[in-house]
């Protein structure tokens, strides 16, 4: 089940209290990893993310809890490594059609790990998509991760969904820096 965030948006990410590596041997996670994935619901709904891919049929199940898989007007890749891309199969599998919003470097990553010609929206940088009371805004940031990366600004919540950005591999069930132990955190 997710966790509602706001009165429009819900995680419905993994957290991952078990790894404790992640590239093999050389980047250790000793405090397991949240794998972040958000749905935005407004007059259009929105998924941003997906989890790893080993949770893939766990998340589909869970997304369902959700949401009517049909009632997903738009999937947003911010980053497309395989801890945020991994479900997406599984997902393309229920809804098909939904048009995927991703960078350009995202598209070529994404048919490169999953060879599928799935309904890809290209994005730069200023590119918007009305969902009725709230716009996502998509900000390209290249190597700041990898070369696909982009950030989502949700206006009204104003809500930055920054995938890898800001982050570190922590498992925790608190999801707001603000609510964190920062002793634990640090």
């Amino acid at each position: 089940m997710g966790k509602k965030i706001t009165d429009k948006v819900t995680w419905v990410g993994k957290t991952d209290w078990e790894l404790k590596s992640f590239h093999g041997d050389e980047y250790s996670t000793h405090k397991g990893s949240s794998y972040n994935a958000w749905l935005v619901r407004d007059g259009k709904n929105v998924l941003i993310d997906t989890v790893w891919g080993p949770y893939d049929k766990e998340f589909v199940t869970r997304l369902k809890e959700e949401i009517d898989l049909k009632d997903i007007d738009a999937i947003v890749m911010n980053h497309n490594e395989n801890d945020h891309s991994g479900a997406l199969p599984e997902l393309m599998r229920e809804i098909p059609d939904v048009p995927i919003y991703c960078t350009k470097k995202g598209e070529q990553i994404l048919r490169g790990l999953y060879h599928q010609d799935w309904n890809y929206v290209t994005v730069k940088t200023g590119d918007t998509l009305d969902l009725d009371s709230c716009r996502l805004t998509f900000v390209e940031a290249p190597m700041l991760h990898w070369p696909d990366t982009m950030f989502t600004y949700m206006s009204g919540d104003n809500i930055l969904f920054s995938n890898d950005g800001f982050g570190q591999h922590y498992a925790t069930e608190s999801l707001l820096e603000s609510t964190a132990d920062m002793d634990e955190v640090m």
